[in-house]
């Protein structure tokens, strides 16, 4: 079983780390199936945030008595310290701790830091200091960020979209990172759903050996394709570089990655999923995308006011509106 170690955090895990967004998803009985499954086979590192509904909760309802014997990271995603600390202790009161392991700055737009005038970062060191938290991070999907707390030395972790569609830039961070000796735990390993090899996937990122991936699982077949590289790892063979070779082809320039910092639309457009909606007929079953909801979905894009909210939004800079309407008129040749 191959394993990570996060930096100077000191926490090692197997390299398959648990994103729990998608079990807000699912019912409170699936989750803990799901959970327990992931804990019985070896899997210690468990992801959340206040932002994802009841993730929080479901963590709490299925592992709090192994509680001792698992790494538990969440968010905050508070401007203030106010809503920092209630944040904190509804954190706790969920997942039924008196500590969490990596407590992350969710998103934010700058880098906090002591002084800034915020008191964020002061309020970490006050919630360590009170063994409330055991390690500070930063999640972010803004590359200048996620550079900048790296370089601070303020921070222990960093969480970042990384995949096999990286660019060098991303690379860079990755690598900056393992130097400077922080732990890099990498979401949407799968880009959002529009990589559809998993064990592609694996093996690329296993390349790092700095790098925790954290799967967002909230399927028990999900689960069961990672639990099974953990003792057979995929290897970065010549067809899964030429795999990779044709993705970045396909997915090179602008793409939505669907991370929904864009939402909520004034409209009811489900932006992170419409945006991206021609990768998705192409690269999933297209039938499950062409359905009576769907194209309810689609049509919600013909009332789009091109008020500008979800372009100012995106971390990563896309023209929105322009995408929306793109992948709309494509959408209805499929219709045909």
């Amino acid at each position: 079983m191959e394993k990570v170690t996060l930096g100077r955090t000191g926490i090692t895990v197997n390299r398959n780390g648990f994103g729990a967004l998608p079990i807000q998803r699912v019912t409170g009985e699936d989750a803990i199936t799901i959970l327990r499954k992931a804990y019985d086979q070896g899997i210690r590192f468990f992801d959340s945030a206040r932002w994802y509904s009841d993730s929080e909760e479901k963590l709490g309802n299925a592992l709090s008595d192994v509680r001792k014997d698992i790494y538990i990271a969440t968010k905050t995603g508070s401007t203030t310290v106010e809503g920092f600390w209630k944040d904190l202790e509804t954190s706790l009161n969920n997942l039924k701790t008196d500590y969490i392991d990596i407590y992350q700055f969710h998103n934010p737009s700058f880098c906090p830091k002591p002084g800034d005038g915020t008191g964020l970062y002061e309020a970490m060191l006050e919630a360590k200091a009170q063994g409330k938290i055991h390690f500070i991070g930063l999640t972010n999907h803004r590359l200048p960020v996620a550079i900048e707390a790296c370089e601070s030395g303020l921070y222990d972790t960093i969480q970042f979209p990384f995949s096999y569609l990286a660019d060098q830039k991303d690379i860079d961070l990755v690598n900056k990172c393992k130097e400077n000796n922080i732990g890099f735990i990498c979401m949407k390993a799968l880009s959002g759903g529009l990589i559809n090899r998993s064990d592609a996937a694996y093996a690329y990122l296993a390349q790092f050996d700095n790098v925790l991936p954290i799967w967002g699982i909230q399927k028990e077949s999900e689960l069961d394709e990672f639990i099974s590289y953990q003792t057979k790892a995929p290897e970065l063979t010549q067809g899964i570089q030429d795999l990779i070779a044709h993705d970045r082809k396909e997915l090179a320039g602008d793409f939505c990655r669907g991370c929904g910092y864009c939402m909520p639309c004034p409209k009811g457009i489900q932006i992170n999923q419409c945006a991206r909606m021609s990768l998705m007929l192409r690269r999933a079953p297209a039938a499950s995308w062409l359905n009576d909801h769907w194209q309810a979905e689609m049509k919600k894009i013909e009332e789009c006011l091109n008020c500008g909210k979800c372009k100012q939004h995106c971390p990563y800079h896309l023209n929105t509106p322009k995408l929306l309407k793109k992948n709309y008129e494509d959408y209805k040749t499929f219709l045909k």
